[in-house]
């Protein structure tokens, strides 16, 4: 009888071994051989080792950055940008209010939606990600030397900046459109008076070649259509930028009906070098214009505001050969292009089909004039003449498109919910893959240059009300990773996001790891209120203001007892960590400072305001665990009534 259980046993199991084996679906080939291994496997990144890419994915209405490493799906940082920071003290300490100023003063949130990669010869080069602000038009500039936000230039005459922020390929511009079109100038005037009053800017940001800074150009005054998402040209399309329309209609209400009454709406092909030639050759216009230009200085640790008061404005009417429309299914929202430059996809959520634009096609048919009419000046190409082929019933609400160096096009649908795999040039479905669900936008690192890395893609989702732990009325936000090495698909992953998840960049970690920077030198520290030794600290009054000059080590503040303080006065802590060893911040925050700690990286100053409105002597602490004696890092501030006549005085270790 034993004998006998035992070959049932060795029957089941070996029945076990080869059904998993036959299981393609949940345990995908190795590369390296006959042997099946488990999504699991495919995404363990083992303690101590890293992740082969950085994933940057936006926070939509959180306003920020969000940075994963791939495959793990772990979250690796939160980059502060458009939204107030209190971990960081982001818009809260002196230094980095300017950063949150606008022409309507300073905004401390913003909607963020599109990072992309500053590229270099067509490929993604890891030195900046640039993000959109939708609701106050902003361009942000991240450098990743730091993960921090360098730089953030506001929009003028725009309205929804949802076009944006796409980076050419040699990091030439930075484009950002207008989602919602608005007068222009702006004025007070009837919303019915919008058709032909309205008009939508698409503004052209050039780059520093060397830093990455950022200037406003010049804007291309459009019709008063809504912008909804662009891409870049490469390669043999490098030179042009291809912008999404829908309203055609110009309508300006109810326009989920009203929006969708022509049979077709546009792709703006915009070419920017020729714009470069009218501008050269003085064809623009100068006009009033009213926006904020922040920067913030790597050696003084110190952000700067300044009002901009005109842009160079062009309109395609006046200027031949800038603009064509190319007629696409009505209502796209995702314009994407090919690593070769030669496919431009439209993404027109009400079609059946997925519309596919030959560039070579659009060039001919220019040449050829074949023109269908035009809109506001503008020559609007013939269909059937830009047509490159039809990927026939590939899914419902076609919303995005992603590439992977291979031939293959992948595709978001939001209706149907899931991600199609198809081929380019034969327009044929390869494969398709549930999301989970309603995906948006899509991602493979590198996939919006002339070399993605295909290894990956990212889908975005907008509900997943039954994936994790609830959570009340609100379920996290969430990504899902595929595998996208073989023929087939492979769910690997899901992870939760910051805010809503919209578009996301990646690069791999070898091209970003080796300009990490560790610490700040102190001698390079060019604050205006640093202090570079203990030595050095002071505390000073000018009137009712008192600046604390301090400086924090492990494991103690100098000075650590201040006395002479009033009710009344407004107190700045100027503090300066003098750490010079990688990974050692400190945070320090007062008792009743509503303003935020401060968290200040080794060989920064950062200041935060204090406003006692009480009597009384008055804690401070490091905020950030910092060593064994972490705990005995504090100090203390005695507040004494406004008609005190006590000196101001500090000590340490007396």
């Amino acid at each position: 009888m034993k004998k006998i259980n035992g070959l049932i046993g060795l029957v089941i199991a070996g029945l076990v071994m080869l059904t998993s084996c036959n299981n393609s679906e949940s345990s995908p080939k190795k590369s390296g051989g006959a042997l099946k291994s488990s999504a699991a496997e495919k995404v363990y990144v083992a303690p101590g080792e890293h992740d082969e890419f950085y994933a940057f994915i936006s926070g939509g209405f959180s306003g920020q950055l969000s940075v994963y490493g791939l495959p793990s799906g772990r979250l690796l940082k939160v980059v502060p940008v458009f939204s107030q920071d209190p971990e960081k003290a982001w818009g809260y300490n002196e230094e980095t209010k300017p950063m949150l100023n606008t022409s309507h003063g300073f905004i401390p949130w913003d909607d963020a939606h599109h990072p992309d990669i500053s590229q270099t010869n067509g490929q993604v080069d890891g030195r900046y990600v640039y993000i959109n602000a939708n609701n106050t038009p902003r361009i942000a500039k991240v450098d990743l030397s730091t993960f921090e936000t360098t730089e953030i230039i506001e929009v003028p005459n725009s309205a929804g900046n949802h076009s944006s922020s796409f980076v050419t390929e040699n990091s030439e511009y930075v484009v950002a459109g207008t989602r919602f079109s608005v007068p222009f100038p702006q004025r007070d005037m009837s919303i019915k008076d919008y058709k032909g009053n309205f008009k939508g800017a698409l503004s052209f940001i050039k780059l520093d070649e060397e830093d990455g800074g950022m200037d406003l150009s010049f804007q291309i005054m459009m019709p008063g259509f809504n912008y909804d998402l662009s891409h870049p040209g490469r390669g043999k399309s490098h030179g042009w930028f291809f912008f999404t329309t829908y309203n055609t209609e110009e309508a300006n209400t109810l326009l989920e009906v009203n929006a969708s009454q022509n049979d077709k709406d546009f792709i703006a092909a915009v070419n920017w070098k020729k714009a470069e030639e009218y501008i050269k050759a003085g064809k623009f216009k100068t006009v009033p214009a009213n926006y904020a230009h922040n920067v913030y200085d790597e050696k003084t640790h110190t952000a700067t505001s300044t009002m901009k008061k005109e842009v160079r404005i062009l309109d395609p009417a006046e200027c031949p050969g800038l603009v064509y429309f190319l007629p696409t299914p009505k209502s796209p929202h995702g314009c994407d292009v090919d690593p070769s430059g030669e496919y431009i996809v439209g993404n027109g959520k009400l079609s059946a089909n997925l519309t596919v634009h030959s560039f070579t096609k659009m060039l001919k048919a220019i040449e050829d004039k074949k023109f269908d009419g035009e809109a506001y000046g503008i020559p609007i190409l013939k269909f059937e003449d830009v047509l490159a082929g039809v990927v026939e019933q590939p899914g419902l609400g076609p919303l995005h498109t992603e590439f992977d160096g291979k031939g293959n096009a992948y595709t978001t649908f939001f209706i149907s919910s899931e991600v199609v795999k198809w081929k380019l040039d034969t327009w044929e479905v390869i494969d398709r893959k549930p999301t989970y669900y309603s995906v948006g936008h899509l991602m493979i690192p590198g996939g919006n240059s002339s070399k993605p890395f295909g290894k990956y893609v990212i889908a975005m989702n907008k509900i997943t009300k039954d994936r994790y732990l609830p959570t009340g009325p609100e379920v996290t936000q969430s990504a899902q990773l595929y595998d996208i090495t073989g023929e087939k698909m492979e769910l690997l992953l899901d992870f939760p996001t910051i805010g809503e998840p919209h578009y996301a960049a990646g690069i791999p970690a070898d091209l970003v790891k080796p300009r990490s920077k560790q610490y700040f030198p102190l001698e390079e520290n060019e604050h205006e209120y640093a202090v570079k030794s203990e030595a050095e600290t002071k505390v000073v009054r000018k009137g009712n203001e008192v600046h604390i000059y301090m400086t924090m080590i492990r494991s103690h503040f100098a000075p650590d007892n201040i006395e002479g303080v009033k009710v009344g006065d407004k107190v700045y802590f100027h503090v300066t960590n003098l750490e010079q060893d990688y990974d050692v911040p400190h945070g320090i925050s007062v008792i009743g400072a509503n303003t935020s700690e401060l968290l200040i990286m080794p060989g920064q100053t950062e200041t935060f305001v204090w406003e006692p409105k009480q009597v009384g002597v008055w804690p401070f602490y490091c905020t950030d665990f910092c060593s064994a004696l972490h705990q005995e890092m504090q100090g203390y501030v005695r507040v004494s009534p406004k008609d005190s006549d006590i000196d101001l005085s500090w000590t340490l270790g007396e």
